[in-house]
């Protein structure tokens, strides 16, 4: 089975909330929440391929903190490794252009939402460890 390898922004603002991003109807899973990413190229380290799909997503710059998990999830056809990180907007304003919708929530909403299943050992480490400050 081919894995692919891609990385995931915990983006966090000024008041603590986290930000999410809405699976359009054009992409795989669509209609689920995910955090925004994407594919790592060849060559690229996973800080790097966050940097710059950010930029590509969402029109920002962020700043890459902390690994905060990283796992494989066998979905049927493939699986996905994921890496996630805390990071934080330093130039711009997050937009949808790929995705349906963007949404900060709270650390208590997290669960409110349907996450696309690899997301979802990210959302249960930020929900055991309330860990939610930019590292």
């Amino acid at each position: 089975m081919k894995q692919v390898d891609v990385v995931g922004a915990v983006i966090i603002n000024d008041n603590q909330k986290i930000l999410s991003a809405l699976r359009s109807q054009q992409m795989s899973l669509p209609g689920m929440w995910e955090f925004p990413g994407g594919k790592i190229e060849k060559g690229e380290k996973p800080q790097e391929s966050l940097i710059r799909e950010i930029e590509e997503e969402l029109g920002c710059q962020i700043e890459v903190g902390e690994l905060i998990s990283d796992s494989v999830y066998e979905y049927p056809t493939v699986k996905v490794r994921l890496i996630t990180y805390f990071a934080k907007v330093v130039s711009g304003e997050p937009m949808a252009s790929e995705h349906e919708e963007l949404r900060c929530i709270t650390a208590n909403e997290l669960h409110s939402l349907e996450w696309a299943p690899a997301d979802l050992p990210t959302i249960e480490k930020l929900s055991k460890e309330h860990i939610l400050q930019f590292r």
